[in-house]
């Protein structure tokens, strides 16, 4: 086994290891606890159909006529979703096909109008169930207005039988949650980079050489830990730019695949000792990781590139490819998890009877299936039976809905990572310890220690050497039948 910079980990009793554990569940309530007496995130105003419709007209062609709430830079983007009501109909589950046209002004601060974009004709399919989908009419990323004015019309829904009914919604950011945003994450921007300089200082005595493969991980993911909490976040507000959310989401997904790289290596690390050729052991890990970044970000960059010029866009309808990238991602992402499970279950049982992998195998294995179960749970009771379907409500399901979502996504990957730095760091007296196992006349001793250290007697025995204490004891029986 390679000479590696010690980590605080081995020398955690069972009872620091639950300390631990507990301290990170603590942690994370209390963000969560935060976020419930927290503003709602999504602020929300609506208006009937036939209250905006021109005198005379159907409500199945209109056109409408819609006002925006005043609006400034704390609302941060801007909705308009329709949501129609088949009235007294027997029919049960049904789709119709129709047209959509938008035409869309804005109004500046000296109450000048300003006319953004002709009409743009969308194809959207109004389905209804129980209830019927909800309609995103438009979408703006950023605003450079104080209000919008938006005129409607349907086309296709006039040979409908049926009475429909129409209500269209104004959805934009709470501004008092905006306000909350700002602040969280300069919170989480200054405590990561507090930890990020601690972790440094900590492994300043040691060569870079000998740093196991987690701890020169550390020194990566925390960096990218903040830009995840995107310190040039306040720029949206300051700046009526496309380039701050932009940039907010590339940080979010480069963060993201580079803990998915993380756990491929590590797992495979541990128990591959020496030096790792880039060929053989990071470039199928890049390639698997580097497929599910380049989708995120395309879809992303694709979406945002087509807002601009067209604020009626939504890949997930205007984009004939969107099914088969889909289809590409979700291969990408099985083929990653068989390929995870394959290096857990391979490192298990080649470590199993070696004590320091062993003990970092478990440690990062149990506090990472902690972090997923509760990911799982979050976004089960985000999105109920919708997580296991393909029918999100297009863009705005992949917004946080209140405060507690958002919180507790961010406060679980912060403190994820604030407990990796901590176990993963040198103790204090590291430094000392590690020279005095590199001290050949002190060599058998610390072998004697560290099987004392890992024994199953661990919690019972005191930290000194068994073999001493039993020549002692010995001495003294011959010495008292003497």
């Amino acid at each position: 086994m390679d000479l590696l910079a010690p980590m605080r980990l081995y020398t955690l009793s069972k009872r620091h290891f639950v300390l631990v554990f507990v301290v990170f569940l603590i942690c994370f309530g209390l963000t969560v606890f935060i976020g419930i007496a927290g503003p709602r995130i999504i602020a929300e105003q609506e208006h009937s159909g036939e209250q905006l419709l021109v005198k005379n007209l159907s409500v199945k062609t209109g056109p409408f006529n819609l006002v925006s709430p005043p609006l400034t830079t704390y609302n941060q983007q801007l909705w308009l979703t329709c949501v129609m009501q088949a009235e007294h109909s027997s029919v049960g589950d049904f789709q119709q096909p129709f047209e959509i046209n938008v035409d869309l002004k804005g109004v500046m601060q000296d109450a000048s109008v300003m006319h953004i974009n002709h009409v743009h004709q969308k194809s959207r399919t109004l389905h209804c169930g129980a209830k019927c989908d909800e309609i995103i009419v438009l979408h703006l990323g950023y605003l450079n207005y104080t209000q919008y004015q938006v005129m409607v019309s349907f086309k296709g829904l006039e040979n409908i039988t049926y009475d429909i009914k129409v209500n269209f919604v104004w959805k934009t950011y709470n501004p008092t949650f905006s306000q909350v945003e700002i602040w969280f994450r300069f919170v989480f921007v200054v405590l990561t980079f507090m930890v990020t300089c601690m972790f440094a200082h900590s492994l300043r005595k040691f060569s870079m050489r000998d740093w196991g493969i987690e701890q020169k991980w550390m020194s990566v993911l925390l960096p990218l830990l903040l830009l995840y909490n995107d310190p040039f976040f306040p720029l949206s507000f300051l700046v009526n730019s496309w380039f701050p959310g932009t940039l907010d989401a590339f940080f979010q997904a480069l963060f993201l695949c580079a803990l998915l790289l993380f756990w491929l290596c590590v797992y495979h690390g541990i128990r591959v000792q020496g030096e790792r050729k880039c060929l053989t052991f990071y470039l199928p890990k890049l390639v698997i990781v580097g497929l599910l970044w380049l989708s995120a970000v395309t879809l992303g960059i694709w979406q945002t590139v087509n807002e601009l010029q067209d604020p009626t866009y939504q890949y997930k309808v205007d984009i004939v490819n969107f099914q088969g990238m889909k289809i590409f991602f979700l291969v990408v992402v099985c083929l990653y998890i068989l390929y995870l499970i394959f290096l857990i279950v391979r490192a298990c049982s080649e470590l199993k009877n070696m004590p320091y992998s062993d003990l970092r195998l478990k440690f990062l294995t149990a506090l990472t299936f902690v972090v997923l179960v509760i990911s799982m749970v979050i976004l089960y009771l985000r999105f109920g039976a919708k997580a296991l379907q393909n029918n999100f409500v297009a863009e705005l399901s992949t917004h946080y809905q209140n405060s507690a979502e958002f919180l507790s996504f961010y406060g679980l990957l912060n403190f994820y990572l604030y407990t990796l730095a901590f176990v993963y760091s040198p103790s204090k007296n590291a430094l000392y310890d590690s020279q005095l196992k590199d001290n050949p006349a002190f060599s058998m001793l610390n072998d004697s220690d560290d099987e004392v250290i890992y024994g199953s007697d661990y919690e019972e025995m005191p930290l000194q050497n068994g073999r001493a204490i039993k020549a002692t004891a010995k001495y003294r029986d011959e010495t008292d039948s003497d």
